[in-house]
This record gives structure tokens, C-alpha cells and sequence, in this order.
């Protein structure tokens, strides 16, 4: 399993053919693992992953499993499992 990896930071073009877009705006994105990629918190496989360059963010609801959070320089990033 490859390890989604965040040591130079996080381009979802360096990804594009294991995660799917599901609604991006100005400053975010949300994506689905089609890969099985490993979480860079945790590695094991995640679910969803929500990429922010926003300076705060807010969620309307909570997912019913795990959370792990990465930070690179520029952006969060949130993973669901």
C-alpha cells in the first residue's frame, strides 16, 4: 500500500488517478481514496480527505469514524476512515 506522502507538501495532481474529486472552492477541496491509499498520520487506508488552504474551516457534520489530521506548510489536511 503506497503512503499518501506530505514530506514536500500535499499536490493532488501528484495523485489525480488514486483520488476522486468530489466538490472543490476557492480555498478547499474534498476527495475520495479510490486507491487505498495509506493515511500520512496513521497509514492505514482512509476513506475521504478534506484539503484546506482556508485559515479557518467548519464542518456540518461529524463522520463516524476516526480522523487524522496532517499539516504541510500551506494547507490542512483532514482524513477520514
Amino acid at each position: 500500500m503506497t503512503r499518501l506522502d506530505i514530506s514536500d507538501g500535499f499536490d493532488v495532481h501528484d495523485y489525480r488517478s488514486k483520488l476522486k474529486l468530489l466538490r472543490q472552492d476557492a480555498g478547499s477541496m474534498s476527495l475520495e481514496n479510490r486507491a487505498e491509499l495509506g493515511c500520512p498520520a496513521c497509514g492505514t487506508p482512509f476513506d475521504r480527505l478534506f484539503v484546506s488552504d482556508d485559515e479557518t474551516v467548519t464542518f456540518d457534520s461529524a463522520p463516524s469514524g476516526p480522523i487524522c489530521l496532517a499539516r504541510t506548510d500551506e494547507r490542512l489536511l483532514v482524513l477520514t476512515h
